[in-house]
């Protein structure tokens, strides 16, 4: 069955990077689209950044510049490098495939 198991949330201060990781199982990772989404308290579940199997990515206007999406299809894998954090990225971060299934969420947390 599909497994999205999201890693590398943390708390970090503000200015921080982070690196999120998702490992993607039970597709075909290669030919399909990845995305993040996060939830902060209280909020809906918003678009972070997208990456489409031959690579191209879409950013949210309010992470653009400061976040990153990659993936690596050797390991089924799919990134988000977030730096320059604020307090209002604090959220629950999910991972996202095929704009069908979801990950369980990892925690960021930033705060000084």
């Amino acid at each position: 069955q599909v497994q999205l198991v999201e890693s590398g949330g943390a708390l970090v201060q503000p200015g921080g990077s982070l690196r999120l990781s998702c490992a993607a199982s039970g597709f075909t990772f290669s030919g399909s689209a990845m995305s993040w989404y996060r939830q902060a308290p209280g909020k809906e579940r918003e678009w972070v950044a997208s990456i489409y199997p031959i690579g191209v990515t879409y950013t949210a206007n309010s992470v653009k510049g400061r976040f990153t999406i990659s993936r690596d299809n050797t390991k089924n894998m799919v990134y988000l490098q977030m730096s320059s954090l604020n307090v209002e990225d604090t959220a629950v971060y999910y991972c996202n495939a095929r704009n069908t299934y979801w990950g369980q969420g990892t925690q960021v947390t930033v705060s000084s």
